[in-house]
């Protein structure tokens, strides 16, 4: 029998991320003023959700447990967050800043694990196809938040 604890301790750590950035996303559609960021955090929260739960369905064929809930240091910063829009007084601009910073986490997790040479080939190519959704959410904040910034300076 394979030993599939490696795979699945990745599954599992990618899973809390995602998990983290379904809450970070959905914190974030109450958060904001504008309707149109709103929709689009509780867009990509859903997309996220289907991601983390393509992982568990991975981790449970593997035999493991999934992970179920988010990492700590995820509470942390969906406290900032939080806390920032509650002293910016619910500046879409500051929140859009943190949902970016909080996909550069995402998409770093993902590719340390795309990085990682003793994931099984099953495993890689699940990972790869989840990371398609962690990338290009990335850009589209990425890009949101430059537009809003290019909109402030221009003002």
């Amino acid at each position: 029998m394979t030993d599939t604890s490696h795979d699945i301790s990745t599954l599992n750590s990618l899973i809390a991320t995602t998990i983290d950035s379904v809450d970070g996303y959905r914190s974030s559609a109450e958060a904001v003023e504008s309707p149109r960021f709103a929709e689009l955090f509780t867009a990509r929260a859903s997309e996220r959700s289907s991601v983390a739960e393509q992982l568990r369905g991975e981790v449970r064929r593997l035999g493991g447990n999934p992970e179920d809930d988010g990492t700590v240091l995820a509470g942390a910063h969906r406290a900032f967050l939080n806390l920032k829009a509650a002293v910016t007084a619910r500046d879409d601009q500051a929140i859009v800043n943190e949902v970016e910073r909080g996909e550069d986490h995402i998409k770093a997790k993902y590719e340390a694990a795309l990085a990682d040479d003793r994931l099984a080939p099953e495993c890689r190519s699940l990972i790869e196809s989840a990371y398609g959704s962690v990338r290009s959410g990335h850009d589209q904040m990425r890009d949101l938040k430059h537009n809003l910034e290019a909109q402030g300076t221009s003002r």
